[in-house]
């Protein structure tokens, strides 16, 4: 019976108002917390959840803009390569191409440089750049995914940790000592509160990217596309567009083959 009186005084401790007890006892006097106070109150926890909360908001804000279709496809690279195609200036617009800084830029760069080599060559390419582009940017996206997974966690510890300290804290000093299970109740809510409001954010930030990206994504590839719809690939034939260095030579055997036949003759 005394266990069990025990175990109800307890659960009022966390779950009611500390008013409850003592009606003829004076109303403590409010006090006003301010923002930082309550996040120190959170305890070790709130290191690791500021942590995320930064990471989620710079991750939002970056691929909010690396996202945006003007962004991946620049009107005026756009304007800029259909004028060399239609000059049938391609060596310009590989090197036009190659001094931008735009994903639509590297995507025709990439295409051009296998253009001697046939249609198939040279969309295979352009798909590879495209797939590389919206690899990079998915990566970035998925952290969002992993800071709202991981956050409700974090936020999880916390609360076992402040558990841990209300019932140390009673198991010490009792029901008497109420300001110390207080501060202990105070850390768990935080610690739980913290780490979903950190969650809900970043799995909807993951989504919306995610739907932009790929929304990104389809119009820079289909403008590509546009470019090499006609392309003469029978007159580009072996056609050196990039006239880049290259590392392919000659095998060296064959070299000393070759000149041993060049010396006896």
């Amino acid at each position: 019976m005394k266990t069990t009186i025990k175990l109800a005084v307890y659960a009022a401790l966390l779950f009611l108002p500390m008013a409850a007890f003592g009606a003829d006892a004076a109303p403590p006097a409010e006090i006003k917390k301010t923002f930082l106070d309550v996040i120190k109150q959170g305890g070790w926890c709130m290191w690791i959840i500021g942590a995320f909360s930064i990471a989620t908001v710079w991750l939002a804000i970056d691929l909010w803009l690396r996202t945006n279709p003007k962004k991946m496809t620049p009107p005026a690279d756009v304007v800029t390569a259909k004028e060399a195609f239609l000059a049938g200036d391609y060596v310009g617009a590989y090197q036009l191409m190659k001094t931008a800084l735009s994903p639509f830029a590297n995507v025709v760069q990439g295409a051009l440089g296998s253009v001697g080599y046939g249609k198939d060559a040279t969309e295979e390419a352009l798909l590879a750049e495209v797939d590389k582009i919206n690899s990079k940017l998915q990566t970035r996206i998925n952290y969002l995914s992993v800071i709202g997974v991981c956050s409700p966690m974090v936020g999880l510890l916390g609360t076992v940790s402040g558990m841990m300290g209300a019932f140390t804290s009673l198991g010490t000093s009792g029901i008497g000592d109420t300001a110390a299970l207080a501060g202990h109740i105070g850390e768990v809510l935080v610690a739980t509160a913290s780490g979903l409001f950190i969650a809900i954010p970043a799995f909807m930030g993951f989504y919306f990217l995610r739907n932009k990206l790929q929304f990104a994504v389809h119009g820079l590839e289909e403008e590509a596309m546009r470019l090499f719809r006609n392309a003469p690939y029978d007159l580009l034939k072996d056609a050196d567009v990039g006239q880049e260095e290259t590392y392919a030579a000659v095998p060296i055997w064959l070299q000393t083959e070759q000149a041993a036949t060049a010396e006896s003759v």
